[in-house]
């Protein structure tokens, strides 16, 4: 939803802002359960950042700033590098070759989303948001597995 806002200017930005950078605290509290305060606080930081940066990607593509992009764009692999690090971490059950090459993907193809919107490839932009959709839920599924795994007394 964010991509679109962005891409096609709609007064709707700040609000679905504000609640896409809900999931991250939300999704902190699976952590909180299982690993504590402070990994819960430092997952949640860590992919508010990927949010934001991805938001600040679009906006320097749509204005056309080849140079904010590519560093942008750098920073943002430098934070799903950090995320895998930080995963694997606290989860051996989730390598961290395996995290990195899942998150980097996951970027490929939100960059290739918002490519395709700001195209006006409407088509495209669809198709890949399907692969995406389906791609995040085969990460829940990956995160959940190494969760059952790391604490199968819980799950017993």
């Amino acid at each position: 939803m964010l991509i679109i806002s962005i891409a096609e200017s709609l007064p709707d930005e700040a609000p679905v802002t504000e609640r896409l950078l809900r999931n991250p605290p939300d999704m902190a509290k699976v952590f909180k359960h299982y690993y504590g305060e402070e990994v819960a606080t430092r997952f949640s930081s860590l992919f508010r950042e990927h949010l934001v940066l991805a938001a600040q990607l679009v906006k320097a593509a749509k204005k056309g700033n080849k140079q904010e992009a590519e560093e942008t764009e750098k920073k943002w692999y430098a934070n799903a590098n950090e995320i895998a690090a930080f995963l694997n971490s606290i989860n051996p059950n989730w390598p961290k070759s395996a995290l990195t090459s899942m998150l980097h993907e996951h970027l490929r193809m939100t960059k290739d989303q918002a490519v395709f919107r700001l195209s006006k490839k409407y088509k495209s932009d669809i198709e890949e948001y399907d692969r995406i959709e389906k791609q995040a839920l085969e990460m829940a599924d990956t995160f959940t597995e190494g969760i059952v795994k790391q604490f199968p007394n819980v799950f017993n």
